[in-house]
Order: structure tokens, then C-alpha cells, then sequence
């Protein structure tokens, strides 16, 4: 796929309205999640402490892994808000964009850098193994991000004595996110060469909002602002995919490296189709690199986008970097953990593979 040709224009534009769609769709989910209590109660079932604070950012890595990465970090991002005051520190902000960029990065329906990687072929096996630095990252930064949000606003020690959870709006939190993992699901197991003609999942999500307005009104006020946070993410990935880029450096794991940290200033969706292209990797190592090292800065993933429409202070790459810097040292130690005991191994040609099994006999 060449960028700036028809069928890479109608994929980039299927990814900016799918983008748009699941950004505002989410923040409508993320208040619907918030105003049904639940985070109230949750200090109940959570540990002590710091503790309480890393084993919220599990949820958010797990989610990801499944679902798309702004879903996990909006909910993420509802939770904290409750269950810290509304006190949430930068660096813990900062985790919870890098746990749902570390969850999506292993599985070929969590991300778009790595669904991109399934429809053209790569084995999900292949991408599975950037669990080994997920994880490990996920250790890195989130422990000391927990410890820093206990100290500047601890977790709730007891919830609410009459908390009152409102189960219809969980009920179409539930529905939202059955209807888009089921459709991302789907596409990418049944249908995978349509994925990238139709906005699938972001259209799923507005029919299952528009399906509860009648017994939920959602907080339509958050639209404007999320509208204008989002126009940065979708300028970025716009200009990202008419950049005059021809040629990667030859396939390695440095060159692999590098692109994780380009893609914190660059967005990640051209890079890997580039990447495919050219061949050569290891893609398990290329789909940790482009799908984490994003969230190093904030704008770098769309996580990061969609939070900071909801904490709009954020929107420092200074502020991001000087309080969330376990996450790039979190990015260099995972990276370098994985190539100590996995060690870097060539995927072979995923389309010359399928052209032979596939060839006449």
C-alpha cells in the first residue's frame, strides 16, 4: 500500500472517522461509567495503599488488550477520577494512557498498528510475544506511578455507606462495549479485508449509544470540548499520512527501536504501513515498539488524546514527560528485557508464505 494512492487514501480516511466516532463515542461511555457509581464502591474490592492504585491500572492493560486502547483509558480515566477525588497526579495520568497502550500492543484486535499487521497476513502468534515486554513494562512504570499517586492524593479507604449504583448505566456501559468488542471481533476473524473500508467499530458504538438515550440521557455537554481535543489527534494522523516518506531504515532491531520512538512525535499508523511493506521484522518486537512508545508523550497515542479531553491541564509535553518518565524508562528496559531472553528472529515473508500455500497445484 502505497501512501498517497486511492486505497491508502480511503484507509486513512475510514481511520479518521473511525478515530473520531470512538473518541467522542467514549467520552459519552466514560461519563455514563462515572455517573453509575461503580468507581465509588470499588475501594471495597481493591488492596491498600499504593497497591489499590497499580491493581487499577490492570483493568486498563487487560481491557486494551481486547478492546480499543481510548475505551481502556477513558474508563481508566473515570476511575481515577472518582477514586482519587479527582486529584489524579500527572505521572498516574501518564500510566494509564502507557497500560492501555502496553495492552493493545500483544493482540492483533487491540490496537491498529497491529489489527493493520493481521489483515496483511502476520500470524497473531507472531504479535502475541510483545507480552513479554507489555508485562514487564506494565511493572516499570505503573508501581511507581501508584506510589506517587498515593502520596499526592491517596486512594479512597471505604466507599460510599449509601452508594446508590445506578445499574441501568452500567447496563449500557455493557452494551456499548459488548456491541464494539463483538464488531471488532468479527471484522477482524471473519471479514478482515473489509476492516479497513468502513468504520466498523466507532459506528458500533454510536448505534449502541443512540439505542439507550431513551432510558439514559448521555452527558452531551462533553461533545464540544471532546470535538476540539480530538481535531489535534486527527490533524496529526492526517499530515502523518501525507509526509513524503519512501524508505525505512533496513530492518533490524534498532531500526525497529527507533521507530517506537518516533512514533511518541509521529503517528504510528503510517510508520507501520511502511514497515509492512519494506518486511523483514520481528513482528512482535515492531508491535511493541510502535504500539507503546507512543504514550511517552501525549499526544503520541490516542488514549492520550481522549484523556486529556477530560483533563485538558495535561496538554504539556513537558509536564507529561517530567512526571511520566517511568514510562520511557519503562519503553528502554522492556525493549531491551524481551531482546535478552526472547532475542531478536525475522518473521518470514507473511506474503510470500501465503502465496505459496494458496498457489495452484
Amino acid at each position: 500500500m502505497k501512501v498517497g494512492d486511492g486505497s491508502a487514501s480511503a484507509f486513512f480516511t475510514d481511520i479518521l472517522v473511525n478515530l473520531l466516532c470512538l473518541l467522542t463515542g467514549f467520552a459519552l461511555l466514560s461519563r455514563h461509567f462515572e455517573k453509575s457509581h461503580v468507581p465509588v464502591v470499588l475501594p471495597k474490592f481493591l488492596p491498600h495503599e499504593w497497591k489499590g492504585a497499580f491493581a487499577l491500572l490492570v483493568p486498563v492493560w487487560v481491557l486494551s488488550s481486547f478492546l480499543d486502547n481510548i475505551a481502556a483509558g477513558l474508563i481508566g480515566g473515570a476511575m481515577a477520577h472518582q477514586l482519587f477525588r479527582a486529584k489524579v497526579h500527572s505521572g498516574y495520568l501518564a500510566a494509564i494512557v502507557a497500560a492501555s497502550s502496553a495492552g493493545g500492543a500483544w493482540s492483533v484486535v487491540g490496537d491498529t498498528t497491529t489489527t493493520m499487521m493481521w489483515i496483511d497476513g502476520v500470524s497473531p502468534l507472531a504479535v502475541f510475544e510483545a507480552i513479554i515486554a507489555s508485562s514487564i513494562a506494565l511493572f516499570i512504570f505503573g508501581i511507581p506511578a501508584a506510589m506517587k499517586q498515593q502520596k499526592y492524593s491517596p486512594l479512597l479507604r471505604h466507599t460510599h455507606e449509601h452508594t446508590h449504583v445506578d445499574w441501568v448505566r452500567v447496563g449500557i456501559v455493557g452494551l456499548i462495549l459488548v456491541l464494539a468488542i463483538g464488531t471488532n471481533v468479527t471484522i477482524n476473524v471473519r471479514f478482515p479485508a473489509l476492516a479497513d473500508h468502513f468504520p466498523f467499530i466507532g459506528v458500533a458504538v454510536w448505534v449502541a449509544i443512540l439505542l439507550s438515550v431513551g432510558v439514559r440521557r448521555p452527558d452531551w455537554e462533553v461533545l464540544p470540548e471532546t470535538v476540539k481535543g480530538s481535531s489535534f489527534l486527527l490533524s496529526l494522523v492526517l499530515c502523518a499520512s501525507m509526509m513524503p516518506v519512501e524508505k525505512l531504515p533496513v530492518a533490524s532491531w534498532q531500526s525497529a527501536f527507533g521507530l517506537g520512538i518516533l512514533s511518541s512525535i509521529f503517528d504510528n499508523i503510517p510508520l507501520t504501513a511502511l514497515a509492512l511493506k519494506q518486511g523483514g521484522y520481528d513482528w512482535g518486537f515492531l508491535a511493541f515498539t510502535v504500539g507503546f512508545g507512543g504514550s511517552v508523550v501525549w499526544f503520541g497515542s490516542s488514549s492520550g488524546v481522549a484523556l486529556t479531553n477530560l483533563y485538558p491541564e495535561e496538554r504539556s509535553v513537558w509536564q507529561w514527560v517530567r512526571h511520566g518518565w517511568p514510562v520511557a524508562l519503562a519503553y528502554v528496559i522492556a525493549f531491551f528485557a524481551m531482546l535478552s531472553v526472547w532475542a531478536w528472529h525475522p518473521d518470514a515473508p507473511h506474503k510470500e508464505r501465503a502465496v505459496e500455500i494458496h498457489a495452484p497445484r
